[in-house]
């Protein structure tokens, strides 16, 4: 596919994508670093792929500028479109930041722009990380 076929992918469908790459990531993460015990393990992930994990991450790299002009823009195509679902476990603000974030993977992967893909999700880890030590 093109830049521009995948340009053209409705944005829900990108973040669907783009939640499983994460969740993937995030999965392989916890599993080379703390093999053992699954239960702990997705408790872990949990602080990661959840969407106030997600949200926060988004909003620090917007206000960092992490992300290209590019990035900013499908993230922001993302958050803004008009969903007809509700989130049911998510505040709603954080929900769209979330998948604006998700669509933002899901373009990337398709894109196969997998180091940039990569660096965007470990930021975002080192970004929930950090917040997780502050709040201790």
């Amino acid at each position: 596919m093109t830049k521009d076929e995948i340009r053209r992918i409705n944005t829900t469908t990108l973040a669907y994508l783009g939640d499983a790459v994460f969740e993937v990531i995030v999965r392989e993460k916890i599993v080379t670093e703390k093999p053992g015990d699954v239960g702990r393990a997705h408790h872990t992930a949990v602080r990661y792929v959840s969407a106030a994990g997600q949200a926060k991450a988004a909003r620090e790299m917007v206000a960092n500028g992490f992300l290209t002009e590019e990035e900013e823009r499908i993230y922001k195509q993302a958050r803004n479109h008009r969903s007809m679902s509700r989130p049911q476990n998510a505040d709603p603000r954080e929900y769209k930041i979330a998948t604006g974030f998700e669509a933002l993977l899901g373009y990337l992967y398709l894109c196969d722009e997998r180091q940039r893909l990569r660096e965007i999700a470990a930021e975002a880890v080192r970004i929930v990380d950090a917040q997780s030590r502050s709040q201790k």
